[in-house]
Formats: C-alpha cells, sequence, structure tokens
C-alpha cells in the first residue's frame, strides 16, 4: 500500500486565513482520503475551525506559529521577520525537512517566492524558478509560465520553463509528448525578440524526447488552447493572466445586465439557465486554482489569495497531483536531455 501524500499547510496566509484553508483542507480529504496534513498557524484561531471537521482534524497535525506574514509585506520584510518563525516559512521548511511531500499557501506571492528559494533552493541548472498555472481553454485545459515567478528571460530560461512545463503537462495531463509553443507577437519565425527566437532555435534543433515543440504561439493561442504548454517570460506572463481574469468577470457582468434588463430577457434566461449554469461553471476560476512554483527542490503550491475553501481544495488537489505522480522525479529526468543546462 503506498504511503499517503503529506501536505504543509500555510493556515495563516491569504485575505481570509484559516477561515478558508481549514474547510479548503476538509473538501480536500474527502476527494483524496489517503492525504495527511502539517498545518501551521495560530492555534486559539485554528483549533476550534478543525474541531468542526472531526476527519480532517484526525488526519491532521497542527504547529502553532505567532508570525503570520500579510499580504502587502515586501519578501524583504517578511524573511526578516518571518524566518524560521511565520506559518508560511515553516510550511515550506516541512517540505525541505522531509516532513511533507508538498507546500500550499494562499498568501502574499512574492513572500512566499522568496521564502521557497532560500528554504528550498533551486534544482541543477536552474537559475531562476517558474509558476505554472492551469488556464482553461475550447479545447480544455493548458499549462500557462511564468505567470509572475520573474521578471524577464533568456533563451536558457524560457528552454528550461518549456522542459518543466512539459514534465508538469506529462503529469497532469498524462500526455507522453506534451505540445509546446512559446507565446511570441506572431507566429513567423523572424519576429519577436532575441531571446525568444533563440529559444525557439534551441527547441527545435534539439528535438526533445518529451517535448513536442510547435513553434511561436500567439496571445489568442491561449483561450483556443493550441498547445498543451505555453512558455513567456513573468511581465508578459502575469499581464495575460491578470487580462483573462478581468475579461472573465467583464463577460459575466455583461451577462448578467443583459439577463436582468428587461422582462422578455428574464424570460429568455429561465429557458437558457442550464446552458448559463454550464457556462458559468466552465469559467469559474476556483476550478483551476493553484500555481505551481517549477524550478525548486520541491513542491510549492500558491493559492489565489481571495479565494474561497473550493478554490483552496483545487490548490491542494494540484499539489497532491504533483506529489503523487512525483514531479521532482519527471523533472529532474526531463532536465537531463536539456540542452541547455548540458552546457551550463
Amino acid at each position: 500500500m503506498p504511503k499517503p501524500v503529506r501536505i504543509s499547510l500555510d493556515a495563516m496566509g491569504g485575505d481570509h486565513g484559516p477561515s478558508v484553508v481549514v474547510p479548503g483542507a476538509a473538501l480536500a480529504l474527502e476527494r483524496h482520503p489517503g492525504l495527511r496534513f502539517l498545518m501551521f498557524g495560530n492555534e486559539a484561531i485554528v483549533a476550534p475551525l478543525l474541531n468542526a471537521h472531526p476527519k480532517l482534524k484526525e488526519a491532521t497535525e497542527l504547529r502553532h506559529t505567532d508570525i503570520a506574514i500579510s499580504m502587502d509585506e515586501k519578501p524583504s520584510q517578511a524573511i526578516r521577520m518571518g524566518r524560521g518563525k511565520s506559518s508560511m516559512w515553516r510550511a515550506v521548511q516541512a517540505v525541505r525537512d522531509g516532513e511533507a511531500d508538498a507546500a500550499v499557501s494562499a498568501g502574499n506571492t512574492g513572500a512566499l517566492m522568496a521564502t521557497a528559494k532560500i528554504c528550498l533552493k533551486t534544482m541543477a541548472h536552474i537559475e531562476r524558478p517558474a509558476i505554472a498555472c492551469m488556464w482553461p481553454t475550447m479545447r480544455g485545459e493548458s499549462i500557462v509560465l511564468d505567470v509572475g515567478a520573474t521578471i524577464g528571460a533568456d533563451a536558457g530560461h524560457l528552454v528550461d520553463m518549456a522542459i518543466m512545463g512539459s514534465a508538469m503537462a506529462h503529469i497532469v495531463f498524462d500526455l507522453e509528448r506534451p505540445t509546446v509553443g512559446l507565446l511570441n507577437v506572431g507566429t513567423e519565425e523572424i519576429k519577436g525578440i532575441e531571446a525568444v527566437k533563440e529559444a525557439g532555435r534551441i527547441l527545435k534543433e534539439s528535438n526533445l524526447p518529451h517535448l513536442d515543440y510547435r513553434g511561436f504561439v500567439e496571445g489568442d493561442d491561449l483561450g483556443k488552447g493550441t498547445v498543451d504548454v505555453v512558455v513567456t517570460e513573468g511581465f508578459t506572463g502575469n499581464i495575460a493572466l491578470k487580462t483573462a481574469e478581468g475579461t472573465a468577470k467583464q463577460i459575466a457582468q455583461y451577462l448578467r445586465s443583459a439577463m436582468s434588463r428587461t422582462l422578455m430577457a428574464k424570460i429568455g434566461y429561465l429557458f437558457a439557465k442550464q446552458a448559463f449554469n454550464a457556462l458559468r461553471d466552465k469559467m469559474d476560476p476556483r476550478k483551476v486554482n493553484g500555481g505551481v512554483f517549477l524550478g525548486l527542490e520541491g513542491v510549492v503550491v500558491k493559492s489565489h489569495g481571495g479565494t474561497d475553501d473550493l478554490g483552496f481544495a483545487s490548490a491542494i488537489d494540484v499539489a497532491y497531483d504533483m506529489a503523487h505522480f512525483e514531479l521532482m522525479n519527471t523533472i529532474r529526468a526531463m532536465l537531463e536531455q536539456d540542452p541547455v543546462g548540458q552546457t551550463a
């Protein structure tokens, strides 16, 4: 019988802290009964919430921490204040020390990335980590990275991200050779900045066995799902992510306004309610919540700070998959064939 997956949780992270983390963990436990949790946070606040979920309490070890990193804390301040003491640091440290297979936090992204880099270190030949997220598409889902870990990228970093994103797609989508595209201003090989063109040349010439490079893709290909993995640097990726989130909210608001404008529109909505419910379910960001920090010596998943319990459970689901299907071993095996890393 395989050993249970152990996940450490920053109970104090995010806009809502334990009031979302605890019920979210309870939902995740229903989906994955073999899960075990290490939960770090203020015992006086977290313990009463755990008492309301007996099954979760039985599967959880709660460890008290006095310090919680706020959402507006600068990464440098978060490290100085919380090193070795905060709920965020100790959740990541549990992964480093082998007490947990993955860590999940809804806390400050910059502080979490800084904590993870210091505590876990980057993998061999990986200079900078990346954040990879699931992206709803017309074909299903794709993986997009980097969505905000670091600004700017040279060709080597883009190639590393393509390989790490493919490793994640191999696990999430069960694909032997995930298709990969580099986000660019056009599909022609002569377009784009030099780093992107050089990365495209390396990926094309390398013909890596676990990665099917399909060339450049454009912004509209994100929604189409043209490839399984879309690679870009963090500045562009974060703008694309926030734009997509804002557009989804805009469309939802337009639909609500249109459906309530006249009596006939309200009647029409009643007839089309099932279709609208299906659309809302498809566009629900909570179901694709959870950005994976790739390139570190351990699995860390960032939940959206403002999510609810369903969204936080989705982030735990992502962490479970990454740990259960051994993301780290998959990345290491694929990096061994990295044409850039071999010459680093």
